[in-house]
């Protein structure tokens, strides 16, 4: 009985594709009576394989093609799908991506009930590209060039805002290092509405050395720190500065430390500046500096806003 029932989803799963197919040939809107013949599926899982989910991360890892796609689950109510949700249809359908709706409930245990928006992917995993000086850009291709380095993000929300604001305010490369960093996850993917389908992110075995080698190149490396006490500033060997007052004028590198301790000693080290937050007031202890990924959108946006033809400098 149970070779006979794997038969025959097998052989409906064949009939869904070529219906579908065919519906998107005749420019029909996938959804309403289309949606119904697909499968309610046990939905067992598969080794080696990962649940992207959301809408975005969805989309723009099948528009990014970078990873192995396995299947697409979609929910939808009564009347079908529409909008972005029939786009991911199609380019499913246009990829030859099996389809299955599953239901409500088992949709949302295997995404350990994140906000899945009724769309997901298993898909192979994205891994950080090991960073490689061979055929990368020479600070004199462009004066303004702009890199984000990250020590040690461990909290994959923290890291998928930072990528979103850095793919949104045009940082060219990201640089993580490999030791006690998270991992580019689907929480990581979900966090950054799907910027990290579609960035180059790097990462090093060597931090501090990749820091010192870019300095040596002509590159300005400029750290981040909290909001300094008068003490540290008068004794740090590392000149700090608000980071509105930072003039942008080469091509600099943007260090940005983990969610608790900040930069390590060595990284801080190979810095040649470090930027700061102002605060707007006097603040109580335990509240001298700003969740990682806020700082960073600041950050960015302060030095970006710099290069000529920015929406901001346009408006």
């Amino acid at each position: 009985l149970s070779t006979f029932r794997g038969a025959t989803r097998r052989c409906s799963g064949h009939f869904l594709t070529s219906h579908f197919s065919q519906a998107a040939r005749r420019g029909e809107r996938p959804g309403g009576e289309e949606l119904s013949r697909l499968l309610l599926d046990d939905l067992a899982p598969t080794q080696r394989l990962e649940l992207l989910f959301g809408l975005s991360p969805c989309l723009l890892a099948l528009q990014a093609a970078r990873r192995r796609v396995s299947r697409l689950l979609l929910q939808a109510g009564k009347a079908g799908l529409q909008g972005e949700r029939a786009d991911l249809l199609r380019a499913a359908e246009a990829q030859g991506i099996p389809v299955l709706r599953p239901r409500r409930q088992k949709l949302d245990a295997l995404c350990s009930y994140q906000v899945h928006q009724g769309v997901c992917l298993e898909v192979s995993p994205l891994r950080p590209r090991p960073w490689t000086e061979d055929g990368e850009a020479n600070p004199g291709d462009d004066p303004l060039q702009l890199w984000l380095v990250l020590e040690s993000l461990q909290d994959p929300r923290n890291l998928g805002a930072v990528l979103r604001s850095a793919h949104f305010l045009g940082v060219d490369k990201v640089i993580t290092s490999r030791r006690n960093s998270c991992p580019l996850t689907p929480v990581v993917s979900k966090a950054s509405a799907g910027a990290m389908e579609v960035m180059d992110v790097f990462s090093t075995d060597d931090l501090t050395g990749f820091l010192q080698a870019k300095a040596q190149q002509g590159w300005l490396v400029a750290g981040t720190v909290g909001c300094p006490r008068p003490e540290v500033s008068q004794y740090s060997k590392v000149p700090i500065t608000s980071c509105l007052d930072f003039c942008w004028d080469r091509p600099t590198i943007l260090v940005l430390g983990n969610e608790g301790s900040g930069l390590s000693q060595e990284v801080q080290a190979s810095c040649q500046l470090l930027l700061t937050i102002l605060p707007g007031r006097q603040l109580p202890a335990g509240l001298e500096s700003l969740n990682v990924s806020v700082a960073a959108g600041i950050l960015l946006h302060s030095i970006c806003s710099q290069r000529k033809g920015f929406p901001a400098e346009r408006e």
